[in-house]
């Protein structure tokens, strides 16, 4: 077996189109015979069976894989939420001719199924009318499992972001223990991570000129199966490569660069431009040697059986996620290897026009007729300017599936879609419900060098302190506000994606573009915690920068004449958080005049930094070791229910818990009705006037009448997931 790799990428639009090009273009992609007889189809080329209802919106990952391979001129059909219990569902299309492309959806199957404490959810925001139990626990696996059985020599290729966290051997949160890769446990033949728009293309031709799956190889942010590692190619034990005690001296993106050599004073400015070309052809030639390199993972038995090799391997895996730098992985899994190329290259701003310029319909498939479905409707009028993210937060999957560069839109892009949406979406009042992605305010913020940016081995841009080589420059977010604002038919435009207010004060301006025209009562941003224990192993930054923002927020409402509230986010039970963590956050709560309404634990999201932590009790932010930092972790359900119930302080119901709690802390001070104390000495009586606000319809007229008051501000609580995991 060959495997040959490139840091080069082809364009999306630069292939030359498949024969069923001629078809034209489908108002919704079909998902009966009927609608492929419609269509003038005798068969599909590519099937796409997902666990989420079609909704043909670029929010959607089966409408964006749907679209463009149907912009390559192949006939692509929809399988959405089919009944898995017989294998007839998956025969409705008929055979495709080229392969299945299975995905769980726009979650990964058990977070939607399961709530934090492991309880069966009864609803589901990506089916009609919100009903629970339309996709099967482990999504692809169970799909895999019915395509193989409808058509036994068709190729399967899983994708979406269930397959990207499940990609290595991982620790499962529902069974306490760890799986093997999604590969293996769907027996697929191909497994895609990331967003997949340049590997499904790239397939998609190749097997309609007639390769076969298994030589398709050099394909990066794929994985498959391989017999024995090419002999062409550099094997890194992964010990060796982050060995315990020892780190391997890594490229570093600043050595080369020497700012002092580049001021303008120098005398020998010829002298300085040898030695950096020097630097700079050294440094890559160590990256072009990466490629035929690729580091050997602890096996999965050895991972399984072992707290310490865990948290190596996952460590390992997350320092080669940057796509200029990356290493090829393999990991040994019960007899078999699998094989990991490095991450996708990232879409260039045109390629990223090109994906949400097909013709969307915008709305759910016709065949649900009145049904609501809520994940559609939160995104119905809103619009994605960009992808990934560099904040780097451990219980964040965003890193895992998106990756940490930027990827934007054009603002002609951009603009278009919202007057696409203005002129032919129904129900569209002139309210823009969100402008965003991952996060609300990295569009077009990436770092000031290309060059440092492919070697940099950095987690984050911004943690501990935001890197000197980022640029923070907010003013293309700022044009693109203030166009979209102006649209005619447009009143509002709401920023609603999570905002990353460390980088947001570093542009005053963007601040009060955003506080005086894009804020619809309440901002929500996420601290997510207030001490420093917790926040370390979150990698976000602290309470200063929170503070910074709010006084610019109160600053520029009040400049704008608005009474605004700033509403923000908390994880209650993240690893490395104590008691007296929480009880710290529940004081800071009350004494800022904060009432948390719906609350929820830190959830275990695959592969996950900070599910390595969950489950090791190890610190793979730095090297790991037998003897290395433990963390404190709250994992029996009585301790996580105490953490949740530090967060609602307010509610009676954990009053009981909330003193036992204080007293074991030889904290009784902070018991009693005073202004600093958070929980009464005495439990309230039956048919008191206060009732807790979790349940539903029961408040009393006067805190209706009181919700939106400065003081006993009502908050929803963050999951601890990203925006796609929400």
């Amino acid at each position: 077996m060959q495997i040959t790799l490139s840091s080069q990428a082809r364009p999306l639009n630069q292939y030359p189109l498949y024969w069923a090009e001629c078809f034209g273009t489908a108002a919704f992609l079909p998902t009966s015979r009927e609608e492929m007889d419609l269509l003038g189809w005798d068969s599909c080329d590519i099937i796409v069976v997902t666990g989420d209802a079609y909704v043909d919106h670029p929010s959607f990952g089966m409408a964006i894989i749907g679209r463009l391979l149907e912009a390559q001129g192949f006939r692509v059909g929809i399988i959405a939420q089919p009944d898995w219990h017989s294998v007839e569902m998956f025969k409705a299309l008929g055979k495709p001719n080229l392969f299945f492309g299975v995905t769980a959806g726009n979650m990964d199957s058990m977070i939607n199924r399961y709530t934090a404490d492991r309880k069966i959810r009864s609803d589901d925001a990506y089916s009609p009318d919100d009903v629970g139990g339309k996709r099967p626990d482990r999504c692809s696996i169970v799909y895999s499992q019915r395509c193989r059985e409808a058509y036994k020599e068709v190729p399967i290729i899983i994708g979406g972001i269930e397959a990207s966290l499940r990609r290595i051997a991982h620790y499962d949160y529902w069974q306490d223990k760890v799986r093997h890769s999604l590969l293996s446990d769907a027996k697929a033949d191909l497994l895609l991570y990331g967003n997949a728009e340049r590997a499904i293309v790239e397939v998609a031709h190749r097997l309609a000129r007639g390769d076969t799956i298994e030589t398709i190889t050099d394909i990066r942010g794929s994985a498959f199966f391989i017999k024995d590692i090419p002999e062409d190619w550099q094997v890194l034990d992964s010990t060796n490569v982050d060995k315990p005690g020892r780190l391997e001296k890594q490229i570093s993106p600043y050595e080369y660069v020497d700012q002092s050599s580049c001021e303008v004073s120098t005398n020998e400015p010829a002298v300085v431009e040898v030695k950096l070309i020097g630097k700079l052809e050294k440094v890559q030639q160590k990256l072009e040697k990466r490629l035929k390199t690729v580091i050997r993972l602890p096996s999965y038995n050895d991972v399984s059986r072992d707290p310490v090799l865990y948290a190596h391997a996952n460590r390992v895996l997350h320092q080669e996620t940057n796509p200029g730098n990356a290493r090829a992985l393999v990991q040994n899994q019960g007899g078999q290897k699998i094989w990991f190329n490095p991450p996708p290259i990232p879409l260039i701003m045109e390629e990223m026009d090109y994906v949400f310029s097909f013709d969307y319909a915008r709305v759910p498939h016709p065949a649900y007729g009145s049904a609501r479905i809520p994940a559609y409707e939160m995104i119905r009028f809103s619009v994605n300017i960009m992808r990934g993210c560099f904040g780097g937060c451990t219980f964040c999957s965003i890193t895992e599936h998106e990756g940490r560069i930027i990827q934007n839109r054009s603002e002609d892009s951009i603009i278009r879609e919202i007057e696409e949406m203005r002129d032919k979406v129904p129900g569209f009042t002139g309210i823009v419900s969100d402008l965003g992605g991952p996060t609300a305010n990295m569009y077009r913020i990436a770092c000031k060098s290309k060059t440092i940016e492919t070697a940099c081995r950095r987690p984050s841009c911004v943690y501990p302190g935001i890197c000197e080589n980022l640029n923070t420059d907010h003013s293309d977010l700022i044009k693109l506000y203030k166009r979209a604002r102006e649209l005619k038919g447009v009143k509002k435009v709401l920023i609603s994606s999570g905002l990353r207010y460390d980088l947001a004060v570093e542009s005053p301006e963007y601040v009060e573009e955003l506080v005086t025209h894009h804020v619809g009562g309440y901002l929500k941003i996420a601290p997510e915690h207030t001490e420093q224990g917790p926040l370390s192993k979150m990698m976000k930054p602290g309470m200063g920068s929170y503070d910074r923002f709010k006084k610019m927020f109160e600053k520029y409402s009040k400049k704008a004449g608005k009474e605004q509230y700033l509403i923000p986010y908390f994880i209650a039970a993240h690893p490395g958080t104590t008691d007296e963590d929480m009880m710290n956050l529940a004081i800071w709560l009350k004494e800022n005049g904060f009432k948390a309404d719906q609350v929820q634990n830190f959830y275990p999201s695959p592969m996950a930094t900070a599910t390595t932590m969950y489950h090791t009790e190890k610190n793979p932010l730095k090297r790991v070791r037998r003897d290395s930092e433990e963390i404190v972790t709250a994992k029996g359900e009585k301790q996580r229910r105490l953490h949740k119930a530090f967060l609602r302080y307010h509610d009676p119901a954990n009053w009981s818990m909330l003193r036992d709690a204080l007293k074991a802390m030889g904290r009784e001070d902070l018991i009693g009705t005073a202004k600093h104390q958070l929980v009464p000495a005495f439990q309230p009586r039956e048919g008191s006037e206060y009732q807790s606000p979790r349940r539903k319809n029961s408040y009393s007229k006067k805190h209706q009448q009181n919700k939106r008051t400065k003081k006993g501000k009502i908050l929803t609580q963050h999951t601890g997931l990203p925006p796609h995991q929400s």
